[in-house]
């Protein structure tokens, strides 16, 4: 089936790939930066790789061995901020889709069901490039010993590979169900420690 190039072209896992990377670069050298031209469909797509970054730094500090009770408590909130984030990022993402894809008939309903959906694939694509840049980081750490670099060489090159396996799956799972062959349901994560009227210790205050 032959879509419009508004669905089509913009899922695109070396495109999403080229975004995610270039974004963290700029966010590390200035965490306000905003990325590159995106087009508003896709924002959450950027919401969801900013709310990474913002986890990735937040677990980091998280783990300092001098931290005060009182920043760690802080660092905790803005955990659980930044993850519902991500979780509501990858939901609206997944609901824009199914939105374009009713449009046209698809998802097929007939079609054998994957496990994950798009948004989820895209969360890890994310994490990974974040775990990439930050691999890379060590291997060019000034301080860091031959040993300390070459491990990471080795984790480099494992990181590399799990990304394009992942970015190669989502591009043939997307042309699988434009081509009605392959279906995904929107499934909603339903998080319950941030809703005060499911929290316990919350509603019981």
């Amino acid at each position: 089936m032959v879509l419009p190039n508004s669905i089509i072209g913009r899922i695109n896992a070396s495109r999403i790939l080229r975004v995610f990377d270039q974004s963290i670069a700029d966010w590390h050298k200035e965490p306000s930066s905003p990325s590159g031209p995106w087009p508003n469909e896709l924002r959450s797509l950027l919401d969801l790789h900013r709310a990474n970054f913002d986890l990735w730094h937040e677990e980091d500090k998280a783990r300092d061995p001098i931290a005060t009770d009182a920043a760690i408590a802080e660092v905790k909130r803005n955990i659980d901020r930044f993850n519902q984030q991500r979780v509501d990022s990858v939901e609206q993402f997944d609901a824009m889709l199914f939105q374009l894809l009713g449009e046209h008939e698809l998802p097929n309903p007939a079609a054998p069901l994957h496990s994950e959906t798009p948004g989820i694939m895209v969360d890890r694509l994310s994490i990974l490039s974040l775990k990439l840049y930050h691999t890379q980081e060590e291997i060019d750490r000034a301080n860091a010993t031959v040993e300390h670099k070459d491990r990471n060489r080795e984790r480099l090159g494992i990181l590399n590979q799990q990304r394009a396996d992942l970015a190669d799956c989502l591009n043939v799972l997307w042309q699988e169900v434009l081509d009605g062959q392959r279906s995904f349901k929107l499934y909603r994560q339903l998080k319950m420690y941030n809703d005060p009227t499911l929290n316990p210790v919350l509603y019981s205050k």
